[in-house]
């Protein structure tokens, strides 16, 4: 099936939104009975963790861990939202730097200003969300950006968007003070994460079975193998390990002198998504098939280059002595298995 198509279903009894591209599972989403990246909680300061540089808060959800500590005591409450997925054993990662955020607009209550999305470049669009982001926010202290999906989106649809966000944020931090933890926000489930990122123009099916009907299941079973075949004919393995994640690149059967640098260009390509498919972050390893040093400079560009696309926060830390490439990435999502249903 060529085009987009976005499956809105569940998997047993979980929800679940996966992004089909030209019939190719390119994105998955799955919730948890985790608390959702984007909660916002009042939560109580309980204990400092010297050592680590940061300081243990309690939610109604149990512990959570802050890094932004200057001026916070023990017993203080405190806006925090949740950032990401907490490893096995660890509290739950968060941060002060609330947002609220939707399909067209994130109100950014610490940060003041009006700013459109970078993305949008006609000149002509871009003044014309000015003066609506100017007529939602007047008398308003927060900041706002209007986002990519703006580009082509209905202004009414826009200034509405603004507004239920800005009401939000009226609401949260107006309820900012008390003496007990509070779950003020839930972050949002796969179907409206769907809606809020995935805006590019596609078919939306969302009846029961769409996951079989569109063949997701199917893409989801292929992604228990840890074998990534790549274009022209190389593969790669990706495999999560207690430390970190590993990619294994391999050249296939071409045994051509540039094999070792047309596989790993193909790998630049594939990484992001293999990665993302599987929920996989944390510190992850690149074992490259051979090719030139010189090629290595072009080879990061390549790889920064499919990771911006990603939108998945991903460092690129570079080589190792034994020339393997070393990245760091956001743990935003669960790792797959762990979020499918046990049968």
């Amino acid at each position: 099936m060529k085009g987009r198509l976005i499956a809105l279903d569940h998997i047993g009894e979980v929800e679940a939104a996966a992004l089909m591209v030209d019939g190719k599972l390119e994105d998955l989403l799955i919730d948890s009975d985790m608390p959702r990246p984007g909660t916002i909680y009042r939560a109580i300061a309980d204990r400092p963790m010297k050592g680590q540089g940061g300081m243990f808060l309690k939610t109604p959800d149990g512990n959570c861990f802050l890094r932004q500590t200057k001026g916070l005591a023990p017993g203080d409450a405190v806006l925090v939202q949740v950032t990401g997925y907490a490893e096995p054993g660890k509290a739950m990662p968060v941060t002060l730097d609330v947002l609220f955020k939707s399909r067209y607009a994130i109100i950014t209550p610490d940060k003041p200003g009006l700013n459109i999305s970078r993305s949008i470049r006609d000149d002509d669009r871009r003044d014309e969300l000015q003066g609506i982001a100017k007529g939602t926010m007047q008398g308003s202290e927060f900041g706002l950006i209007l986002r990519s999906a703006c580009a082509e989106a209905d202004d009414e649809d826009i200034a509405e968007d603004v507004t239920a966000m800005l009401d939000m944020a009226n609401a949260v931090l107006a309820d900012r003070e008390g003496s007990e933890p509070e779950k003020l926000v839930e972050g949002d489930g796969p179907h409206l994460l769907a809606w809020r990122e995935w805006y590019e123009r596609a078919t939306v099916d969302a009846e029961a079975g769409s996951f079989e009907a569109n063949g997701v299941l199917d893409a989801i079973e292929d992604l228990s193998s840890p074998k990534v075949m790549l274009e022209g004919g190389g593969f790669m393995f990706v495999e999560p390990t207690r430390a970190l994640v590993a990619v294994d690149v391999n050249t296939g059967g071409d045994s051509s002198h540039a094999a070792g640098t047309k596989a790993n260009f193909a790998a630049a390509r594939a990484i992001p998504r293999a990665l993302r498919l599987r929920g996989l972050g944390g510190q992850i390893v690149l074992d490259l098939a051979p090719m030139p040093k010189k090629e290595r400079r072009t080879f990061e560009t390549s790889l920064r280059a499919a990771f911006k696309a990603d939108g998945i926060d991903t460092a690129l830390l570079g080589w190792t002595t034994l020339g393997h490439f070393e990245l760091q990435r956001k743990r935003e999502r669960r790792v797959l298995r762990d979020c499918l249903p046990k049968v």
